[in-house]
């Protein structure tokens, strides 16, 4: 890995850390969204956990947003704004950003990967999870 690439990754750990330890302000409290449920009772679902303003989180962006249409019905593809939902990094203990949740039809977790994750990866997991 270089430098840059090494140097980004701890950025948005810090900005991670940082957003999971400080008391959130009023102003961060009525921004806050609510978290959408994740898991997804009864189906196969994908939870990317990440921020809106991180970079590796907007090349995910596009990729998300098609696998949600892709696999509407078949599957439950989830982003949540962890810098929006302060208490999702905690709920589902992720140590850095983007971090993608995959859980089995019965809300179990199958398995996690952190940092950008292409599109032919997450599908490939998913047909493993048995969704077509």
């Amino acid at each position: 890995m270089n430098k840059t690439v090494i140097s980004g990754l701890v950025a948005a750990f810090v900005i991670l850390v940082a957003s999971l330890l400080l008391k959130p302000d009023d102003a961060t409290v009525a921004r806050a969204e609510s978290a959408p449920q994740a898991p997804v009772a009864g189906m196969v679902t994908m939870v990317d956990l990440g921020a809106k303003e991180c970079i590796p989180c907007k090349m995910m962006a596009p990729i998300m947003e098609e696998l949600e249409k892709e696999y509407q019905g078949r599957a439950a593809v989830v982003f949540i704004d962890v810098w929006k939902n302060p208490g999702a990094g905690q709920q589902f203990g992720i140590r850095s950003i983007p971090t993608q949740i995959f859980y089995d039809a019965q809300g179990k977790e199958i398995s996690r990967h952190e940092g950008f994750l292409d599109k032919q990866s997450i599908v490939a997991t998913l047909v493993k999870l048995g969704v077509q």
